[in-house]
């Protein structure tokens, strides 16, 4: 099964470093982040998860719940979150799936013949309130994920969900942004957009950021 933006996320109850998990019901008015890893004790992976808990503020503040996923069992997973707070001087404050029997690997298309039979890939779902899936990465197994980046598609997310605008190139929370094209009324682009905009083109204008 391939996921596209604005599928729904596939819901599923599976076992778990916190417990069992009914993802729709654990995710509740949340927004998710879940993210797979093709076993336990991996070196990248390891660092990932770690830096992951140090983001605990950063996520709770935007209204995010992050949940990681590997194949190995429960166990495997309460000795790898032992490595894992050690090494990265933290403590894992979110589940890992143990997705043993590759229910939710399935569910999500992570297994990837061509890469492993057996290994997940090391996708990563960000999913809305609504389960609607709003973003899909996929790296390979030797590049770890930047979560800042995660981070900065979510406030973009946020963002644009809520006002009428989109988000340039390498945009960062507090730059301008762009109002989009769909927009033409004078009198509710000044309505909306208070502060003004500088018509580049007239289909790239920039506005101060108006949350801000």
């Amino acid at each position: 099964m391939s996921l596209r933006l604005g599928d729904i996320a596939p819901d599923f109850q599976q076992d778990s470093s916190a417990g069992p998990i009914q993802f729709h019901e654990w995710l509740g008015d949340s927004w998710g982040v879940l993210f797979s890893h093709p076993a336990d004790f991996t070196p990248v992976c390891t660092t990932e998860l770690g830096f992951t808990a140090k983001l605990k503020d950063e996520f709770a503040k935007r209204g995010v719940k992050a949940i990681a996923l590997s194949v190995d069992p429960v166990d495997s997973h309460h000795k790898w979150i032992g490595d894992i707070n050690e090494t990265q001087n933290t403590v894992v404050n979110f589940p890992i799936l143990a997705d043993a029997d590759r229910k939710v690997s399935d569910l999500y298309d992570l297994i990837h013949p061509n890469a492993s039979d057996t290994l997940t890939v090391r996708s990563l779902f960000v999913i809305d309130p609504n389960k609607k899936i709003r973003l899909t990465i996929t790296y390979p197994a030797s590049t770890g994920r930047n979560f800042n980046e995660i981070l900065r598609v979510i406030d973009s997310l946020q963002l644009t969900d809520n006002f009428k605008v989109a988000t340039p190139a390498n945009w960062q929370d507090g730059d301008d942004v762009v109002i989009v094209p769909s927009l033409k009324d004078e009198k509710e682009i000044s309505q909306r957009f208070p502060k003004g905009y500088t018509a580049v083109k007239p289909y790239l204008r920039l506005t101060p950021q108006p949350n801000k």
